[in-house]
């Protein structure tokens, strides 16, 4: 049996790798990677990482690209991939583009697909933007839904998608097997010189599109409250590429002793500073599933999260993108142990870190099942 993994960007290849991993581990399943390199340099740290042999590089990626010229150049160029190698079914992960796009792309060839991390939703398609659209049209083209969680399998329910949905976990716990060491070595040199022990460390990443402007001014201004308030926090940025975040915290955090603004981290050095940080701030979706892996509580920058069962489970809390409620959010935890203590506590909904052999166990009863 033939499985081709496709993805382009590094939140999918955290996520994709320990399956690939598991496919290739797999003696009844000859496993294709492609990549669309929807990201470049990123992406391939990841995969170097986990050891993936790749087969396929698209290398779509263009300066200042758009959704478009990245829908359109994956569309064209995975086509010919898909009729040469004919694989029995093509495996997409979560909400990117060339998630989508790849999708569509099997479709056009008549290939099944099946979706990794499937079921999330908002219920607000602008919003994560195009995430949310993005994995509700790969949820309506895919044959088999592998959902992290029982919450999700609900949500396709709800869409009328029962068939070929099966629960899994989440992968991306399965990826700190591989990732986090008791004794590691930071490869940033700014991580290199921080003092882990003597003080409290708060992870935070900032980057959604739709928090560009005033709501990341909030966030930045919240942030900076905190670090004025506690003599004892130091706060870990690893800042986006994108000049609209990069310049805005450079303007607003750049000048505080006690906030490190960082390049963007590669998946071993981040694993290892959320196992090693107090609390996490963000805006990101993986690092709500990643961060109660390790006990560590999560305030999501955000209005909402397609991840509620995280809330329910209370390992995840909504922060929103105001100041004055980020702050005083950040505040209680840091100053009230009971709390923190539940957050970090919690189970974990996102699974035991064995989605992937779940996963391809699945794919191996499917095609059994219409052999």
């Amino acid at each position: 049996m033939k499985v081709m993994s496709v993805f382009g960007t590094r939140p999918e290849a955290v996520k994709m790798c320990p399956l690939v991993r598991e496919l290739e581990a797999c003696t009844e399943i000859e496993s294709v990677v492609c990549l669309t390199g929807q990201h470049r340099e990123m992406l391939w740290q990841v995969v170097d990482l986990f050891g993936i042999e790749v087969k396929y590089n698209l290398d779509v990626m263009l300066p200042r690209q758009t959704l478009t010229t990245i829908t359109t150049r994956v569309l064209s160029k995975i086509e010919t991939v898909l009729q040469s190698e004919k694989p029995d079914i093509v495996l997409v992960h979560g909400d990117t583009t060339t998630s989508f796009v790849a999708a569509l792309a099997a479709f056009y060839q008549q290939i099944p697909v099946g979706h990794v991390e499937a079921g999330l939703r908002t219920y607000d398609r602008y919003s994560p933007f195009p995430e949310e659209m993005n994995r509700c049209l790969t949820g309506r083209i895919a044959a088999l839904h592998f959902a992290p969680t029982e919450n999700n399998r609900i949500n396709l329910e709800r869409e009328n998608i029962s068939k070929g949905v099966f629960v899994t976990g989440n992968t991306v716990i399965d990826a700190f097997k591989t990732t986090v060491k008791e004794k590691y070595n930071y490869k940033d040199s700014i991580l290199q010189k921080i003092d882990f022990t003597g003080k409290r460390c708060i992870l935070m990443t900032a980057h959604r599109r739709e928090n560009l402007g005033a709501p990341l001014i909030s966030i930045f201004k919240a942030v900076k409250r905190i670090v004025e308030t506690f003599s004892d926090i130091e706060v870990i940025y690893p800042v986006h590429m994108n000049p609209a975040i990069h310049d805005t915290a450079e303007k607003i955090l750049g000048n505080s002793e006690h906030i490190y603004l960082i390049p963007p981290l590669d998946v071993a050095d981040m694993h290892n500073l959320i196992s090693r940080s107090s609390l996490v701030l963000t805006d990101s979706g993986g690092l709500q599933e990643e961060a109660p892996a390790c006990g560590i509580p999560v305030l999501v920058l955000r209005t909402e999260t397609e991840r509620p069962e995280a809330v329910t489970a209370g390992t995840v809390r909504i922060a929103g993108v105001e100041e004055e409620r980020i702050y005083q959010e950040t505040v209680r935890l840091l100053t009230d142990t009971e709390d923190y203590n539940r957050m970090a506590k919690a189970i974990n909904p996102y699974g035991d870190g064995h989605a992937s052999e779940r996963i391809v166990q699945h794919i191996l009863e499917w095609k059994r099942s219409i052999v």
